[in-house]
């Protein structure tokens, strides 16, 4: 890996670590693309490129999760009781997930869950202070295990991260945006945490590139990781500096444009 590629991914970590504070996410919408990219330029095979690319993505959202939710944990802004009784669930369902889409239809999915993505930005970009009901809260501890685990198979079918769906689970819950982002956060590490193992297992025996522990590039994971460590805390002090307001506008447009994009390679396939 030549001094270009390093530099490149490391910037990659930096825009993937503030986006990830900012809004709760993994950022593997934006690490996976340029993982890919660097793996083109260096002749790995095509069969091996996209897994290596999501394993190494895997392993460095764990970075950006834990540096996130330290970050909004000073900020008060994590719900501990609840992320620790979803953690395993979304974990579980992680697993799940990549088990059905060994199975399922990659397209329909995707095209179902972009559409819903656009649908539900559109209704937080609608958002105002006033929509959030101090009084909503999340249903009864059997459902919430159920949201949970399949807040984990989406997220591990689609890979759009734990916090998006996250997020507006919680803020429908009424949870101030500022705190489902900050709770959010730590879904990330349940799902990034059990899907690196499993690429890295997956991997092994494989003909993947010098310094690879199965599907996760040590260099790449190296320089994207420094990256996303430096940005998480700056992103999620701006989020607590935004209004309520502000936050779920962002949130919002982010959401769509994800949804956008997802329906197009459903569409175009790529």
């Amino acid at each position: 890996m030549i001094l270009t590629d390093i530099l490149m991914l490391l910037a990659t970590g930096l825009l993937a670590g503030f986006a990830g504070g900012l809004f709760g996410i993994g950022g593997g919408v934006i690490i996976v693309p340029a993982l890919y990219a660097v793996f083109s330029a260096h002749g790995v095979d095509d069969d091996v490129r996209i897994k290596l690319a999501i394993g190494t993505s895997l392993a460095t959202i764990i970075v950006t999760s834990i540096r996130s939710v330290q970050a909004h944990t000073k900020a008060g802004n994590v719900d501990w009781l609840l992320l620790k009784s979803w953690a395993l669930w979304i974990a579980i369902g992680a697993v799940g997930g990549s088990v059905i889409a060994r199975i399922a239809a990659p397209t329909a999915l995707t095209l179902f869950f972009g559409l819903g993505l656009m649908v539900l930005g559109g209704q937080r970009l609608l958002a105002r202070r006033k929509d959030i009901d101090p009084s909503a809260s999340l249903p009864a501890r059997a459902w919430q295990r159920i949201m949970a685990t399949l807040t984990g198979v989406a997220s591990s079918l689609l890979g759009i991260g734990g916090g998006v769906i996250g997020v507006l689970i919680l803020t429908r819950a009424g949870r101030t945006v500022h705190r489902a982002v900050g709770t959010a956060a730590g879904f990330g590490l349940a799902i990034a945490a059990p899907g690196a193992l499993g690429y890295m297992i997956m991997g092994l025996g494989a003909d993947v590139p010098p310094w690879s522990l199965g599907f996760v590039s040590l260099p790449a994971f190296a320089a994207v990781a420094t990256g996303t460590a430096l940005a998480a805390p700056w992103g999620a002090r701006t989020a607590t500096r935004l209004s309520a307001v502000t936050l779920s506008l962002i949130f919002g447009s982010y959401v769509v444009i994800t949804g956008a994009l997802m329906i197009r390679s459903a569409l175009t396939g790529g």
